[in-house]
């Protein structure tokens, strides 16, 4: 009976190290294309935030934080379909959701309904593995690594 657990915990670990990287990074991809998208064929509405953005971001223009928000969040989908450059992009994209969590979110508690800051939290979280494991074994930087 303990070798049959030891052989399912084993085939769960193996799948594991296909699966939750590409889980991780096609939820994010989604949710990162489709808030850049929106920028991109929309308004810029970060004048009424530019007050609250932190230290850098309160130093540049309002144009260049739209511009610098947009092309992370569709580039930063992009590379996480594809599993490229992982750690980097999540990372960027940890910074992009921290900063929209103190500029956009925090005074509105923790309900999505009121504008709160639970998908802020919720990505932040999701990326904390991309970031610390990588893209795991389905991804262009798995491939890249195994090639050298």
């Amino acid at each position: 009976m303990i070798i049959k657990i030891q052989h399912f915990q084993a085939q769960l670990n193996q799948a594991g190290d296909y699966l939750v990287g590409l889980v991780l990074r096609l939820f994010l991809a989604y949710e990162f294309a489709e808030s850049g998208i929106i920028k991109f064929t929309g308004s810029n509405w970060f004048m009424e935030i530019q007050t609250e953005m932190p230290f850098p971001f309160s130093l540049l223009s309002v144009e260049f934080n739209w511009f610098l928000a947009t092309w992370t969040e569709l580039t930063g989908a992009l590379f996480l379909l594809l599993g490229l450059a992982t750690r980097y992009t999540a990372f960027a994209l940890l910074l992009l959701s921290l900063t929209a969590w103190y500029s956009v979110h925090t005074g509105y508690g923790y309900n999505i309904c009121s504008n709160g800051y639970k998908m802020a939290l919720i990505y932040c979280i999701t990326l904390l593995p991309l970031i610390l494991h990588g893209a795991g074994k389905f991804s262009l930087d798995h491939w890249f690594k195994a090639r050298d």
